[in-house]
């Protein structure tokens, strides 16, 4: 009668085994959190400062207003009636009065940010325009425009990967040049600016 070996793992290889993928898990899930975080961080500040940029192109391009502005419904109705929380939408403003009327195009639609983004804008400004020089139009019909938007989640204006703040702001200077900083105090002279917190 024929013996045959049977092959698998001992119950100590197995006992080793299992404690090397907890230890694994332990050290990369927070870490695999973390990333997943600043991933969201990122792409939220990168689609604002990109819309801006488009809008400041597009302008010059055209020789007409274009205007950025906070939407309730960004992927439907697409006017200027919300919170940058709910979207924003970047459009051809032929008369320059921050209302999307009937006919002006719409160039980007925003949805809402992520699940866990906020974003706390200075004045509680509601929008930038672009004049057909591709400049910012300051105080266009009495109304202050986007200066600083500060970009967070759960984290808060604390240190992340890197010595930066896991939050991010936003910069837009009267002449419609955009930058985004991570400089925690930056951050938190914007937030007391602002009168708000993050989150």
């Amino acid at each position: 009668m024929d013996k045959q070996r049977q092959m698998g793992f001992t119950l100590y290889e197995l006992m080793i085994t299992v404690m090397v993928v907890a230890v694994i898990l332990a050290f990369g899930i927070p870490n695999l959190r973390d990333f997943t975080l600043n991933s969201r961080m990122t792409s939220a500040a990168n689609d604002l400062h990109a819309a801006f940029m488009m809008a400041r192109t597009e302008a010059a391009h055209a020789k007409s207003n274009v205007t950025i502005c906070a939407s309730a419904d960004p992927m439907g109705a697409a006017a200027c009636d919300g919170n940058w929380n709910q979207g924003y939408v970047v459009f051809i403003d032929d008369n320059a009065d921050q209302v999307r009327d009937a006919g002006e195009a719409v160039l980007r639609a925003h949805p809402p940010a992520d699940s866990g983004v906020l974003l706390r804008v200075a004045n509680g400004a509601t929008y930038f325009m672009y004049a057909p020089s591709g400049l910012g139009r300051l105080d266009a019909g009495g109304n202050p425009p986007v200066s600083q938007v500060v970009i967070c989640d759960e984290r808060g204006n604390v240190t992340a990967a890197g010595g930066n703040s896991a939050a991010r702001l936003f910069w837009s200077t009267p002449l419609g040049r955009a930058t985004i900083v991570r400089d925690q105090t930056q951050i938190e002279s914007a937030l007391t600016a602002m009168g708000a917190t993050c989150p």
